[in-house]
């Protein structure tokens, strides 16, 4: 198997040193920038596997990088920052972040989520039971293309992340049964321990401003008040 990449941009030099020394020992490739500017160039350029983005950033801060990498491509990004506030964690997910972690952070904790995050969009078809590579899911007006990763609302090619569809996938091959949101975080984020749940609800709200006719009013993805989420397969 190819060596994974990580882009770290950071413009902290010591936080930058540390992260590369754990992850080159986990046998990563690492790459860093030091200002938004630089690492949006390199994220364009260099497509890494996964991205270590800060949100406070000379030049260009980590939501612009953030969202004009969005606009591209869907590497994994996991968002870190010494700021706590609830606005930037929904902020962060809101433009396309798949994790956020808040300084000061476990190298072990961090070194996990990577971990995870990679595993999630490693696609290994030859692994990949026959039956769920060729299977397509159709429900109302939505047609869920498990091959091609790709959805389809009324025959027009839906905008999706790779963990929306992720998400969407998992909750449509298992319709009508509710799964917390911990339970998602294992099985859809693959984190082994319980992350912020918070980052579900904001999947989903983006997820269902993508399929849903009126977000407010979910007919796919429907909130079991109290439990979690489930697939309604119309």
């Amino acid at each position: 198997m190819d060596q994974r990449s990580v882009l770290i941009i950071e413009d902290e030099q010591p936080i930058v040193e540390i992260l590369k020394y754990n992850l080159e020992k986990e046998g990563y490739a690492v790459q860093a920038a030091y200002d938004g500017a630089e690492g949006l160039s390199l994220a364009l350029s260099q497509n890494p596997d996964l991205i270590l983005l800060d949100v406070m950033l000379p030049k260009m801060d980590g939501f612009e990088v953030c969202r004009k990498i969005r606009e591209q491509a869907a590497t994994p990004i996991i968002m870190l920052t010494a700021r706590d506030e609830e606005v930037d964690k929904v902020l962060g997910l809101e433009l396309g972040a798949d994790d956020y972690m808040t300084k000061p952070f476990s190298i072990r904790e961090l070194t996990a989520r990577v971990k995870a995050n990679l595993r999630r969009t490693t696609i290994d078809k030859a692994q990949a039971a026959p039956a769920e590579a060729s299977e397509v899911i159709v429900s109302g007006d939505l047609v869920i293309n498990i091959e091609r990763y790709e959805v389809q609302k009324r025959g027009a090619v839906v905008d999706i992340t790779l963990r929306e569809f992720e998400l969407l996938k998992f909750l449509a091959m298992q319709p009508d049964k509710i799964f917390s949101r911990e339970s998602l975080l294992e099985n859809v984020w693959g984190y082994e321990y319980y992350g912020d749940v918070r980052t579900v609800d904001v999947t989903v709200r983006r997820l269902r401003e993508k399929i849903e006719d009126d977000p407010s009013l979910p007919r796919y993805i429907v909130t079991k008040r109290g439990v979690g989420y489930y697939f309604n397969k119309a």
